[in-house]
């Protein structure tokens, strides 16, 4: 069968959303594997990483299933939701890669401020930092941090903020986070376009004259 035929289509989709399927295992794994060890002790983050996980394992699943069957209804609402996915997912990414330092300083803020205090007591101890920012605007926020801090640092003469060795890293991790959700963005879209297709295409072993 020729590239572009049914049998094509077929393997192509179910190829990709194997994938899925391994990216979305691979980030419950994570997730599972940090709690495990005690790297990250917020049931928020790690839920949400597991929700992240299971929805792409699910769509994965709905889209090898529509594939397999040839199921029109399945494979309609496959790539419904996948371009969906790849609307948000394409928004984020080209706002990671814009995002100045002011920006990522707004963002630092308003994410340490929603965690909570297990959470950022192990960030410190695992980063060697005490608080955020040692800024005007948070003074307080900050020194009630750096009372309860129990990195090693707060016993030796220099202590740096998170806020400072986070940023020290934003701007390159951001043009990663970037770059990596773009592609994959643009990987959603190639499974738009070959459901679409794929969905559109008559199955030579089923009666030539069944309307698809």
């Amino acid at each position: 069968m020729v590239c572009g035929g049914f049998t094509c289509s077929k393997n192509a989709l179910c190829s990709l959303n194997v994938v899925y399927m391994l990216v979305g295992l691979l980030l419950i794994g994570v997730a599972v594997w940090g709690k495990g060890f005690g790297l990250v002790s917020s049931i928020h983050i790690i839920g949400g990483v597991i929700a992240v996980g299971f929805f792409l394992l699910l769509i994965a699943i709905v889209g090898l299933i529509g594939a397999i069957r040839h199921h029109q209804v399945m494979l309609f609402f496959y790539m419904v939701i996948l371009f969906i996915v790849f609307l948000f997912q394409f928004g984020v990414s080209c706002s990671c890669l814009a995002m100045n330092r002011g920006q990522q300083e707004a963002l630092l803020n308003s994410a340490w401020g929603i965690l909570e205090n297990k959470t950022k007591t192990d960030l410190e101890t695992q980063l060697n930092c005490c608080g955020l920012l040692n800024v005007t605007a948070s003074r307080t926020e900050f020194e009630q941090d750096l009372q309860n801090c129990p990195a090693s640092c707060k016993k030796e003469s220099v202590c740096y903020t998170c806020g400072d060795k986070m940023l020290n890293h934003a701007t390159e991790a951001l043009k990663i986070l970037g770059g990596v959700g773009l592609f994959f963005s643009f990987t959603e879209i190639l499974g738009v376009w070959l459901a679409v297709r794929y969905r559109n295409q008559k199955d030579p072993r089923a009666n030539p004259s069944a309307f698809l």
